[in-house]
């Protein structure tokens, strides 16, 4: 067989293994959606749920690098704090290890059967959870085909003199030996960016011969460290917290590996004892070595979880040290997220979810700094300024939203997450229309106090009623977001009715006054259009209701 055939045919595996890797994640996602951000929602300080939080959905994503980034993600968006996100990456170390005892089922034959099957179910199923389900087992498929490819690929290059040669030059002999296959496993990883895929060429090369079981093993040691270059990448130009994150995993890593290195010997002896039988021995079945491998993977990735779950503080505080405070605050926006989180629109929907009710913390304070504009005896221009300036953010924040949640839905998602992410567009749309009427109506202070226009008691105990009366709505409509309750929407209506009769009354007396010529033209304008903006007001908080409660 001709180099380049072997050659092409390696690298055709390892591109149907990484895309049935895709597939597999993104199956298992769209039917365990809803579970998973109920998982991430459980996350607490207690670092033991927190691990097991990062197993499960681990093992559901089937990546550590899609968690890890995830984790970032939500560290970035405040969702998170650093000791929650490092018990979250603790836990995807072992959770990623799954991969590996996937691997080792003896259905290398049947990838491609079982990928044509689910591939017809996925095609032609109408039903979402079918066709997800059917996509989930067709990357699996897909994984084993390409597993296969690849080991058939390596079986005359370790019949080819010049290649066995060049491999051996990478043997765990000794201590640098392990080093030196630690290094490669760790270059090609980030290379590949997926250590599932270089455990599956691990395999595959240790499987024919091509390579020694305790090489393979020195190589999956390095692989944990490849891995986390994925975080790092997605960390730059976030957060100084989210830094801090993608740095923990690293740090986890790199002194395993530097520990476990240091009595690799004993660790192959252990394990050697566990398979039952030398995987270096010339009866080693396939089945043996892959069990190993994966051995390898799981015995290092939980060892050192057990011994850095105790000193998890003391991580957290490693890594302050190394990515130190921000001079100045720092304000978490969306736009930090790494384009990554796409990969995990499951997890993605919770993003856009906490940016919305980032908005309604918004909405509350401008009705807040506006209601002290209303009722200071001054003009108070640094409180003026801050709720122009949080209209901008609020501007800014949707049009990220909206740009995120674009870009999610172009992917493949389910119906569950498609109708979430329009939910999620039309809260930011109003929220940010509440925002542009609260501007509105201090602007029409501020013009009222250039024309020096002078009013009644009775009207400004009107206006201050009516602004207290949509701000208590506007509160209690933003509390059903937070809380996903979307059983508020009978309520609001309720209320809504009443503000907006208590509006129609305002209005009634004010066109007495007005009919008495106690008001000026131009001040009976300003009043009028001050009174339709908090009816207004409450229309867009009335919208934002019946978007909870999935009303059009």
């Amino acid at each position: 067989m001709a180099v380049t055939t072997i050659i092409f045919q390696v690298i055709g595996g390892l591109a149907i293994f990484l895309l049935g890797m895709k597939n597999m994640s993104e199956g298992m996602q769209a039917v365990a959606g809803s579970k998973l951000r109920k998982l991430i929602s459980a996350v607490t300080d207690n670092r033991f749920l927190a691990c097991g939080v990062g197993v499960l959905v681990t093992s559901i994503i089937q990546s550590s690098s899609v968690t890890t980034v995830m984790v970032v993600g939500l560290v970035n968006s405040s969702f998170m704090t650093l000791t929650q996100a490092i018990g979250v990456i603790f836990g995807a170390n072992i959770g990623t290890t799954i991969t590996g005892w996937i691997l080792t089922l003896k259905i290398d034959r049947y990838g491609l059967p079982v990928l044509a099957i689910a591939a017809f179910v996925y095609l032609f199923a109408r039903r979402d959870r079918i066709r997800y389900t059917a996509m989930t087992i067709m990357g699996i498929g897909m994984v084993f085909f390409g597993l296969q490819l690849m080991k058939e690929g390596f079986k005359p290059l370790a019949s080819m003199p010049e290649f066995k040669e060049w491999f051996h030059r990478f043997s765990a002999d000794d201590y640098w030996g392990v080093l030196k296959c630690a290094a490669a496993g760790c270059i090609l990883t980030m290379i590949v960016q997926s250590s599932s895929a270089t455990l599956g060429i691990t395999m595959g090369a240790a499987v024919t011969g091509l390579i020694r079981f305790d090489t393979a093993a020195a190589l999956v040691l390095g692989e944990n460290i490849g891995t986390t270059i994925t975080a790092l990448l997605a960390s730059l130009g976030a957060t100084t917290n989210a830094k801090r994150a993608a740095y923990s995993h690293m740090v986890f890593n790199l002194i395993g590996v530097a520990w476990i290195t240091a009595v690799f010997p004993y660790y192959m002896k252990l394990i050697i004892a566990m398979v039952g039988v030398d995987p270096g021995s010339a009866t080693a079945s396939a089945g043996n070595i892959r069990a190993g491998i994966a051995l390898v993977h799981s015995g290092f990735n939980i060892t050192n979880t057990i011994i850095f779950l105790p000193f998890l503080g003391v991580l957290a505080k490693v890594v302050t040290r190394l990515v130190p405070d921000h001079p100045h605050k720092e304000a978490p926006r969306l736009t930090f997220l790494n384009v990554r989180m796409l990969d995990t629109p499951a997890i993605g929907i919770q993003q856009s979810f906490v940016e919305v009710l980032r908005m309604a913390e918004g909405t509350t304070k401008m009705m807040s700094y506006l209601d002290e504009c209303l009722t200071s005896a001054e003009p108070d221009e640094a409180r003026e300024k801050k709720v122009f300036h949080r209209e901008e953010v609020l501007d800014i924040m949707q049009k990220e939203i909206v740009e995120f949640l674009s870009s999610l839905l172009a992917g493949n998602v389910s119906r569950d997450v498609m109708t979430t992410a329009r939910k999620h567009l039309r809260m930011a749309d109003e929220y940010e229309s509440v925002s542009d009427y609260v501007v509105n109506v201090l602007k029409l202070c501020r013009k009222m106090r250039a024309a020096e226009i002078e009013t009644s008691e009775e009207c400004k105990n009107d206006l201050l009623a009516l602004h207290a009366r949509v701000q208590e709505y506007l509160e209690m409509i933003n509390t059903a977001v937070a809380q996903n309750n979307d059983q508020i929407l009978s309520k609001a209506r309720t209320e809504g009715d009443e503000i907006t009769h208590m509006m129609k009354e305002a209005r009634a007396r004010h066109l007495d006054r007005v009919e008495q010529q106690h008001v000026s033209p131009l001040g009976s304008l300003v009043v009028t259009d001050m009174l339709t903006a908090y009816r207004k007001i409450k229309d867009h908080g009335l919208n934002i209701a019946e978007a909870l409660a999935g009303e059009k």
